[in-house]
C-alpha cells in the first residue's frame, strides 16, 4: 500500500512538472481558453488538477500528422513570424504605411541637410574669425 502511494505521488509530481513546463514552453498566442500567464498560475498553485486542466483545456491543439512532408522552408527573419504581429487587411493599408515611411524618411534627410548645413556654416565663421583674429593681432 505505502508503494502505491509512493508511485501515485511520484506520478502527480511528474505531471505536475511536465504540465508547468508545457504550459511554459507553449506559444502565448495559441492557448485555449485562458492567457498564458493565467495558465502559470493555474497549473503552480493547483498542482494536481492545474496540470490536468492544462492538458484538457488550455493546451493548443497539435499540429496534424500531416508534418510528415517535407519540413517548411526556414524564415530569414523568424521574429517576424508570430501569430499576433500586425499586418496591413488591404493593399490601401500598406500603401498608406509606405507613404508614411517615406513621409518620414524624408523628413528624416532634410533635417540631416539642415543639421549639416549648420555646421558647415559654424566651421565658416569659425574660420572667419580665426583668419580676422590673426589680422588684428598682426596689426
Amino acid at each position: 500500500m505505502v508503494h502505491l502511494a509512493l508511485f501515485l505521488a511520484v506520478m502527480s509530481l511528474a505531471v505536475w512538472v511536465y504540465a508547468l513546463f508545457d504550459v511554459i514552453r507553449a506559444d502565448a498566442g495559441t492557448t485555449r481558453l485562458l492567457s498564458k500567464p493565467v495558465w502559470v498560475v493555474i497549473v503552480l498553485f493547483l498542482p494536481k488538477f492545474g496540470g490536468l486542466l492544462w492538458f484538457t483545456l488550455g493546451r493548443p491543439p497539435r499540429e496534424t500528422l500531416a508534418t510528415f512532408g517535407p519540413a517548411p522552408p526556414i524564415s530569414p527573419f523568424p521574429e517576424y513570424d508570430h501569430p499576433n504581429r500586425a499586418r496591413a487587411a488591404t493593399p490601401e493599408e500598406d500603401e498608406e504605411f509606405l507613404r508614411r515611411c517615406r513621409e518620414r524618411a524624408e523628413a528624416q534627410r532634410r533635417r540631416a541637410r539642415e543639421m549639416q548645413a549648420r555646421e558647415e556654416q559654424e566651421r565658416r565663421d569659425r574660420r572667419a574669425r580665426g583668419q580676422d583674429g590673426d589680422e588684428l593681432d598682426a596689426g
